[in-house]
């Protein structure tokens, strides 16, 4: 097989090769266009070049970028490890890159990743701008973890989000709960999760408990706060809880968006006075581990955390190595787990009074 060389690349990409060795050395590259230090990086790519210093390395070109938004969730920080541990098994290398919800951020870890020694991306959420990302995967392989949503062009490990609040939505119709209130941190396009898992459970109930209701309380969050506050999920739901308690009390039943705003959710219904679930049942999504400890045992949506995050090196492996023989390369591979309810000790039958 030949050596691929400066001169190929500078061939292929239509620039001289002091060009190409200046982009792929990180060198002056304000002297040139974004379009022409991508084409570099793409044709580097396609033609499989390995620099010298990438050749003193046992794995040159098995490096795999992770991006999250914060490992302060135990979510993410499962999920990340999960991946590490399925890259380490199949010889990859690993990056983290932690983007707090922040669209720069993004954008310059996504332009990052196209550079020629990543091998490929994977999103441990739904990228917050999914057409930069479709953009981006064109040129390095690329998965996402997280909602189901059709219209993502990328690969995706997913979970129903959407199925999931109509489980939680289900399960607390069947104890007596006709009036709930949703608890979250922001709710937008940029967060499909947690939108959808509002709509299943305001769908569930119109459908099914149509005299009931869905209070909805919701509190953004900047980038910098997700940064400089470490127990910001903590707070939204113990404030939004106390907001709750004193505009809502007819609530018999709080939904949380994740586990870790319930934690502030249990803190605040303490602190007020009240009992779990004998004044105010609570439920929550995603089943991370310290929701199994005694004394809070949650009421939660397990989402295959683990499972999933393997499962997303795998794939992405696949594409790397050309395994997929069957699939043509402009298709879109799709792995859905499926949710299941965790019944803890926070949800029983809905109280028939008013709590003290």
């Amino acid at each position: 097989m030949k050596k691929i060389t400066i001169k190929d690349i500078a061939a292929a990409a239509h620039v001289s090769p002091a060009a190409v060795s200046m982009i792929l050395n990180g060198r002056n590259l304000s002297r040139f266009t974004e379009q022409t230090i991508q084409n570099v990086y793409h044709a580097s790519r396609q033609l499989g070049y390995v620099s010298k210093k990438q050749q003193r390395h046992k794995n040159p070109k098995e490096t795999i970028l992770i991006v999250c938004p914060s490992l302060m969730n135990p979510y993410y920080a499962t999920l990340v490890q999960c991946m590490e541990q399925e890259a380490r098994l199949r010889g990859y290398l690993t990056l983290i890159f932690t983007t707090y919800w922040d669209k720069d951020s993004e954008r310059e870890i996504l332009e990052m990743a196209t550079e020629p020694h990543i091998a490929g991306v994977i999103f441990a959420m739904i990228p917050q701008q999914p057409r930069l990302a479709e953009e981006f995967s064109r040129v390095v392989p690329m998965v996402a973890v997280g909602d189901k949503t059709v219209n993502l062009k990328i690969d995706t490990v997913d979970v129903n989000n959407y199925s999931a609040g109509r489980m939680v939505a289900a399960h607390l119709i069947s104890l007596g709960h006709k009036h709930v209130a949703y608890i979250s941190t922001a709710l937008n396009d940029e967060h499909s999760s947690r939108m959808k898992r509002c709509d299943g459970l305001s769908d569930e109930y119109f459908q099914s408990c149509p005299s009931g209701t869905v209070t909805i309380y919701t509190q953004d969050v900047s980038s910098h706060k997700e940064l400089y506050v470490t127990g910001v999920e903590h707070e939204v739901g113990y404030t939004l809880t106390r907001q709750c308690l004193a505009e809502s009390p007819h609530v018999t039943a709080i939904v949380a968006i994740n586990d870790m705003v319930s934690y502030g959710v249990r803190a605040a219904l303490i602190d007020a006075g009240l009992e779990i679930p004998g004044d105010i049942s609570l439920c929550a999504f995603d089943n991370i581990y310290p929701s199994r400890f005694p004394g809070i045992e949650l009421t939660t949506i397990e989402h295959a955390i683990a499972e999933r995050g393997r499962s997303s090196i795998r794939l992405l492996s696949e594409k790397l190595r050309g395994k997929s023989e069957l699939i043509d390369e402009n298709a879109i591979t799709r792995v859905e787990y499926q949710s299941n309810l965790v019944v803890g000790r926070t949800t029983g039958p809905a109280r028939q009074t008013a709590p003290a």
